[in-house]
């Protein structure tokens, strides 16, 4: 039988990494401003890939750790692993990328993620990979259509019309009419659940210039944050170890 030990982790090109994502990542969607991606290999098949890239909304995000220069970070927009792949594939994978990453970019002084803790998990893989936790939000960002598509907020903040946006406005018949208008009309949901912030310091020097709390991983649990492959964690779910909790289902980030 396989183990993680077994698997390969090399980069690959963009294409190859947004055709496994939108095979096997639960929202069937790749995140456009990524731009530095990573192959997982079993026996020669890909079977894994992380795509890390700019954060959307980089000037809220350098913030964070104090005197970071503007390409001084990376986010993990997009983590996805197939079924196939041994137990602890994900923790052995971004460890070996973060040593390729702090050797090729050693400018690069830290990682964020974010865990979706309204439809997939609340961060297990981060908590056993490393990753501090320092934040935790009530979901006011993802929107459910009525087909039950999921769309971030951003889709419909920018000026210039996304794909949904446009689709909505031929739907409804509004070319013209204001986007809070078109989502009354189209009649979208928040999705119910919170979005968890993790990062994780490349440079360990770096997290003295940390400007917000590091946050216990019992919070989530105390705020209700908890979920598993999906499904709402109950209180006694929750292990005071991580890593007891094994390898977790692929972590998205940010949706488009």
């Amino acid at each position: 039988m396989a183990s993680a030990k077994d698997i390969l982790v090399k980069p690959i090109k963009a294409a190859a990494a947004n055709a496994l994502v939108k095979r096997v990542h639960y929202s069937g969607k790749v995140v456009s401003n990524s731009n530095l991606h990573f192959g997982v290999f079993l026996n020669g098949s890909l079977e894994g890939a992380m795509s890390f890239g700019s954060p959307i909304d980089k000037r809220k995000v350098v913030p964070l750790v104090r005197d970071t220069s503007w390409n001084g970070m990376l986010e993990l927009n997009r983590m996805a692993f197939s079924d196939r792949l041994p137990r602890n594939s994900e923790s052995r994978a971004m460890s070996i990328a973060f040593k390729m990453i702090k050797k090729n970019y050693p400018h690069i002084e830290w990682i964020l993620s974010f865990s979706d803790g309204c439809q997939c998990g609340d961060g297990t893989i981060y908590r056993a990979s490393g990753f501090i936790l320092t934040a935790i939000k009530k979901n006011s960002r993802l929107f459910k259509l009525s087909d039950g598509s999921v769309y971030h907020k951003l889709n419909f903040e920018q000026t210039r019309p996304t794909e949904v946006q446009r689709k909505l406005r031929k739907k409804h018949n509004m070319p013209n009419s204001s986007v809070s208008a078109l989502l009354k009309k189209e009649g979208v949901e928040v999705i119910e659940g919170y979005q968890l912030r993790y990062i994780y310091f490349l440079n360990p020097e770096a997290r003295k210039r940390l400007t917000v709390p590091v946050l216990p991983f019992s919070k989530i649990q105390e705020m209700g944050a908890g979920m598993y492959k999906g499904q709402k964690r109950v209180k006694e779910q929750e292990s005071e170890n991580p890593s007891d909790l094994g390898g977790a289902t692929p972590t998205n980030t940010l949706q488009q």
